[in-house]
């Protein structure tokens, strides 16, 4: 991956861990689970843009990063010709957030693209949690900056809704109905030593239960 020059004293951070699952937390996605749902993805990418021949997987930090790099891996499973290290880069999108000065004490990340670069690719981008478009509204605002795809198209792990964007996903692993009051956590093996999408909140118990439900029909 090719690293995008950022301003002095803005090198990557050290990987942050997620929070423990809160006491109560419910697993509602479990390693198996994760796994089938990015294979899923994957031929989802490689049959709706006719091969990965012209794909770039943005993972966007930090656990948007290894699920990239897992995707990519599954498109060079599927396409011996992919070389699947050509195929990731990592998009940090912290200076183009629109909530900077409610946070503004925020890590710099490392922004690294393909060296194929992204004009006239197909990029995706990819993150664990899809909530209100906001991160995604900033990524998208940060790739204008660095070149001109053919196309850009979203991947994400979970979606738990409460959209305040006109932003929806191309590519989900889990539709996840929740709560405003409820917390979605991600754990992923690269950052956290295991796999695992818990939900915790008051009403986790129902939320678990209507995904179950709709699961079934």
């Amino acid at each position: 991956m090719v690293p995008v020059e950022r301003p002095a004293g803005t090198g990557a951070p050290g990987v942050p861990a997620a929070p423990a699952p809160a006491p109560g937390s419910r697993l509602v996605l479990g390693a198996p689970e994760i796994s089938r749902a990015l294979t899923r993805i994957a031929h989802e990418i490689l049959e709706r843009n006719h091969g990965g021949a012209d794909i770039v997987l943005l993972g966007i930090p930090t656990r948007g990063l290894p699920l990239a790099v897992r995707l990519a891996e599954r498109l060079a499973a599927v396409e011996p010709e992919l070389v699947a290290a050509d195929l990731v880069g990592s998009l940090d999108v912290t200076m183009y957030r629109d909530d900077l000065h409610k946070h503004p004490t925020r890590t710099i990340g490392a922004t690294l693209l393909p060296p194929s670069g992204i004009d006239g690719r197909i990029v995706v981008l990819v993150d664990d949690v899809l909530y209100s478009g906001r991160t995604i509204r900033a990524a998208l605002d940060a790739i204008s900056d660095l070149g001109r795809p053919r196309a850009v198209q979203l991947a994400a792990l979970v979606d738990r809704g409460h959209r305040e964007l006109p932003i929806r996903p191309d590519y989900v692993g889990k539709n996840l109905p929740t709560s405003q009051s409820e917390k979605v956590r991600v754990l992923l093996t690269e950052t956290d030593g295991e796999d695992g999408v818990f939900i915790a909140g008051r009403q986790g118990a129902e939320t678990r239960q209507s995904a179950e439900i709709e699961e079934s029909r």
